[in-house]
């Protein structure tokens, strides 16, 4: 529920988000699909356009699809890779850098394997859905740099193979069927627990248990800000949701904040 019950504008809603954000002592970002569309990578489930829409996820994305088909897995993930390593950050990840870097928001915790959230300069970054930075051996478990592997790959779209023993590299991202790392999990589930204010951005909060973190900042007693095109469930809890084009929002919500602390 907004704290400013006439707050209807965009610019009364930004600057709402803007108070809300200066006054937070530990301030925590969690960021979806949406976040990274304006730098041209596709989310998976808008209508029309996810990737969701062209593919089964089950049958190439899928911990069980990739163990009996491989080859599957990397035909689709290789188009979708080169899109994300040729990809920029867009202004939504700078501005979120920015109110990282001059100490509102302490933690980045995203469920995008595209690398953005650092390469824009945020430094305290949880990725909770796996990296496409190391790969790792189904059969021996050794695990390897990007560089080992992966330009390799885009140029070839040979399946990646270990040095070691010839096992296949799987990147180290979360299918379906996987469960999170634990140690980004257990990272993302305290941050939630601690902070007092959550900044939800470009995320629908439909996959679980990542959806759940909101539930768990709200019930710890932060407040939530959400910036999204569409309705998610838990906007009947948030303090203030803004509907719209984060490339756009953010960076005005940042403005807004980095101007008053100036002032």
């Amino acid at each position: 529920m907004n704290a400013f019950p006439f707050a209807d504008s965009l610019d009364d809603l930004i600057r709402e988000a803007a108070a809300y954000i200066r006054h937070a002592r530990y301030g925590v970002v969690l960021t979806g699909a949406g976040i990274s569309t304006p730098s041209g990578i596709p989310d998976f489930r808008s209508t029309g356009s996810g990737l969701w829409d062209k593919y089964d996820p089950f049958e190439v994305a899928s911990l069980n699809a990739f163990r009996h088909h491989p080859e599957r897995f990397f035909e689709w993930v290789r188009p979708l890779t080169r899109e994300m390593m040729n990809a920029q950050p867009n202004p939504a990840h700078y501005a979120i850098a920015q109110l990282e870097q001059a100490g509102y928001f302490k933690t980045i915790i995203t469920q995008n394997i595209d690398g953005l959230h650092q390469r824009a300069g945020s430094k305290q970054v949880i990725e909770v859905h796996g990296t496409l930075n190391t790969a790792t051996c189904t059969r021996c478990f050794r695990t390897y740099p990007k560089e080992t592997f992966l330009e390799a790959f885009l140029q070839s779209g040979e399946i990646p193979r270990c040095p070691e023993c010839g096992g296949i590299l799987k990147p180290d991202v979360v299918l379906f069927g996987e469960q999170l790392p634990w140690k980004a999990w257990s990272a993302a589930e305290k941050a939630a627990r601690q902070c007092d204010l959550m900044f939800v951005a470009g995320s629908s909060l439909e996959v679980t248990p990542v959806a759940n973190l909101p539930l768990i900042a709200v019930q710890s007693g932060a407040a939530l800000i959400i910036v999204n095109h569409t309705p998610t469930y838990i906007d009947i809890r948030a303090d203030v949701v803004l509907r719209g084009d984060v490339a756009n929002i953010i960076p005005r919500i940042a403005q807004a904040v980095l101007q008053s602390e100036n002032a």
